[in-house]
């Protein structure tokens, strides 16, 4: 029987970034992926890491962290993962976006974030592209991009160097426990003798916990991607609208009748030229099945502030399912109810933002303290009033 210190379930951009912090710690480290590494929820999203969309509070101070220890991370994974501090922007279409985002601009900042308000002219001057009928739009300077696929891959390449294992395409089927200690996880694979599990599974991590009783409030939100074929530079940085940052932060324009499948631009070009046209968020469960319907309002929206992207040919979609806790933040935390078991998962469409500065958080967690542990706070289990089942 294999044994470790601590066994991480979950080899997205989540799983990878705890398992290297842990390995660099000197913890033996075993990290199990019942697919291949970043296949799932991180290799269904875009690649933009917004500061500039947060919420003015926590949420903006658990971003800052996180973009903070972006700034030097591919020097020490000692691996490119395709990091730009390319700038973002967040169009503005209505006169009550405007009045929305003049008031979120003084706001963010107030937090010492680097963001202006832009008038039309400006707008259209940095983004050729965008019609001529938005009212504005804000621009954020430490906004920035990577490759979540080759931010997991590099990750785990750091991960392994520090020593931990990496076991892709096998299945955790329990959890066991003696007196209320985690003591064995159970695989497709075989048993890994341990006394710690982290539950990285992203929007999986419910199945994952029922294995030790615990009722977890994570649910699957899914959002929808389109891709386009390889285009010239399209844009300059990532692109949001504001009807996406009203929806999520006011719940105005939000109705269920008027935008029934969430759609709100999110606007990004990979290296290579496709474009990552998004997106949408629903409660479908883990179907993923998309119709004509949805894949067309997509692209209405995106065209609307974007006209030229209608002579863009779109050559396939992505289906992705986010961690949706329904407070914007995700639990990071120990269960108090079973030793040795711990959990991180919920981030929804921030794992990818979030991802370097969960590493240090559950670092944080098993050391009992650490320099991010004031943050830990605000990322309890408890929060949600969880129920042990019987």
């Amino acid at each position: 029987m294999k044994s470790a210190d601590v066994v991480v379930i979950g080899g997205g951009v989540i799983g990878t970034s705890i398992a290297f912090r842990l390995a660099q710690q000197g913890r033996k480290t075993i990290l199990i992926e019942k697919g291949a590494i970043g296949a799932a929820t991180s290799g269904s999203c875009d690649k933009a890491v917004f500061l500039q969309s947060k919420k003015p509070g926590f949420h903006l101070e658990l971003a800052k962290a996180s973009r903070e220890v972006y700034e030097n991370l591919e020097e020490e994974l000692q691996t490119p993962f395709e990091f730009q501090k390319c700038g973002g922007m967040i169009v503005i279409e209505t006169e009550a976006q405007l009045e929305f985002m003049q008031k979120f601009v003084k706001e963010q900042q107030q937090a010492n974030i680097p963001i202006e308000l832009l008038s039309r002219k400006e707008a259209l001057t940095l983004q050729p592209n965008l019609s001529p009928h938005i009212l504005g739009a804000t621009w954020g300077s430490e906004d920035a991009e990577v490759n979540p696929l080759l931010l997991s891959y590099a990750f785990v390449k750091a991960a392994k160097s520090n020593g931990a294992e990496i076991i892709s395409h096998t299945e955790v089927t329990g959890i066991a426990t003696i007196n209320g200690q985690v003591s064995c996880v159970h695989t497709t694979q075989g048993d890994i003798a341990t006394a710690a599990v982290i539950n990285a599974g992203g929007p999986f991590a419910p199945k994952i916990s029922e294995m030790v009783g615990i009722d977890l409030p994570i649910q699957p939100r899914r959002g929808v991607i389109l891709i386009t074929e390889k285009v010239a530079p399209f844009l300059k940085g990532n692109v949001l609208c504001a009807q996406y940052i009203t929806a999520k932060h006011l719940h105005k324009e939000a109705n269920v009748n008027d935008n029934p499948y969430g759609i709100g631009l999110s606007l990004g070009q990979t290296e290579s030229g496709n474009l990552l046209i998004g997106g949408s968020r629903e409660f479908k469960g883990f179907n993923r099945e998309v119709g004509p319907v949805l894949l067309e309002s997509i692209a209405q929206h995106a065209c609307r502030i974007f006209p030229s992207l209608g002579s863009i040919r779109l050559i396939r979609t992505m289906v992705g399912f986010r961690p949706f806790t329904g407070d914007g933040l995700p639990i990071i935390d120990r269960a108090p109810e079973i030793a040795g078991y711990y959990i991180a998962a919920g981030h929804e469409g921030d794992g990818i933002a979030l991802s370097p500065i969960t590493g240090h958080l559950v670092s944080c967690l098993l050391d009992g303290g650490g320099p991010y542990n004031h943050l830990l706070d605000h990322l309890r289990l408890s929060r949600f009033q969880p129920v042990v089942a019987n």
